[in-house]
């Protein structure tokens, strides 16, 4: 064939969708699991949807990726929400961004926070560190460092934070220690808005109703409950069966059982590639008037965030907690979906390795697209853009 998509996530489903448009059907997915979606599939739990990899919302800044996404699930089918987040530390529940947020504590508190970021490296001249664990004080101050973004990052990463590094910042938040003064006197939010700040959600489905419409166009390109499990890259071979003309991956490299045609270095760079996994667990119990989700950086807690669809879902009742698998602790009641590739890890030496995997991919027509193609941390939002991007230059 000529076109070859291992995976029917966002990223597969948006160049399948995009090759019918332009005439072209010379082209098969292929999808590990029995339906589409990839991360962002849902279930129906307890009458309503529930996003088993996590929350996935259709972001509103982006209008040429919003036009295409209401071919399939029309505006008209959504609901728009202006976001509205909290952090719930021990002593307060904040908005979000916290640094953004701090007017809403204590006066004494206030001024302790304000004198960390007035001393945060950044605001004195210091060199700015090359891992994260030391970026965030450099940053934000010891105080923020300490009570928020240390124990909430060691919980979502599960990992030693000195072994990112500080390349992929531009996803967080940036907000200046003027921007914290600002907010302090006039007691409002200051500094860039978080991803997601305004966000469409089906009013009768979960977000993977989007992907599965998108799915139905291209049901007799797509073998489901078909794994890729060896990839030749030289012959452009998938499990000895599949050969196209140009081979592109959305799925993780490290899920691959065999890769052959590719160079040692090829090989230990996809070994070097780390990500996270996640338990995302139903609470039926648990529900907010105004909060659509919220942050718990407190360690004697395993989740790190819960989203309150009833705040999103119309109908719904209760939430779901996501949890990093490494500090799930299965009950037998749970309702629960585990997710085994749900984040890459942005470790220090990522951006060496995976740009030698896709140079080398791409040097015999294998190209690498997506949060998992190309190991970044992308919304679907983001994945939507650059697969409409990549499927422009195909013909």
């Amino acid at each position: 064939m000529k076109y070859l998509i291992i995976g029917a996530g966002p990223a597969g489903l948006t160049v399948g969708n995009r090759l019918l448009d332009k005439g072209i059907e010379d082209f098969r997915i292929i999808e590990a699991a029995d339906t589409a979606g990839g991360l962002c599939r849902s279930e129906d739990v307890d009458g309503a949807p529930l996003d088993i990899s996590g929350g996935h919302f259709v972001d509103v800044r982006r209008p040429k990726v919003n036009e295409f996404l209401f071919r399939f699930l029309g505006e008209d089918e959504m609901n728009s929400f202006e976001r509205v987040t909290k952090i719930r530390t021990k002593d307060a529940r904040i908005g979000y961004p916290y640094e953004a947020n701090i007017w809403q504590l204590p006066i004494d508190e206030q001024v302790e926070h304000l004198k960390a970021i007035a001393n945060a490296g950044c605001n004195t001249g210091a060199e700015e560190p090359e891992n994260f664990l030391d970026w965030i004080p450099w940053k934000l101050g010891e105080k923020i460092a300490n009570e928020y973004l240390f124990p909430y990052n060691e919980k979502i990463f599960s990992v030693d934070l000195s072994t990112l590094g500080t390349y992929w910042m531009n996803k967080l938040p940036n907000v200046s220690f003027e921007d914290t003064l600002r907010a302090c006197l006039t007691r409002k939010p200051y500094g860039s808005l978080p991803g997601h700040a305004r966000f469409y959600y089906p009013k009768k489905y979960g977000s993977g109703e989007l992907w599965l419409r998108m799915a139905e166009r291209l049901k007799d390109h797509i073998d489901y409950s078909t794994p890729a499990k060896e990839l030749d890259l030289k012959q452009r071979k998938v499990n000895g069966t599949y050969t196209a003309d140009v081979v592109i991956n959305t799925a993780p490299w490290t899920s691959y059982e065999k890769i052959s045609g590719a160079s040692d270095g090829f090989l230990e760079a996809v070994s070097a590639l780390k990500y996270s996994s996640i338990a995302v667990k139903y609470l039926p119990d648990v529900e907010d008037e105004e909060v659509n989700w919220e942050y718990f950086p407190d360690k004697s807690i395993d989740y790190h965030r819960i989203l309150y669809r009833n705040t999103f879902a119309p109908g719904s009742k209760g939430s779901w907690a996501e949890i990093n698998l490494k500090r799930y602790e299965k009950k037998a009641e749970d309702t629960v979906f585990i997710t085994e590739y749900a984040y890459p890890l942005n470790t220090i030496d990522k951006p060496e390795k995976i740009g030698l995997i896709l140079k080398e991919a791409k040097s015999g027509n294998v190209l690498g697209l997506g949060r998992w193609g190309e190991w970044e941390h992308y919304n679907s939002d983001v994945v939507v853009e650059l697969a409409l991007g990549l499927a422009e230059k195909l013909d």
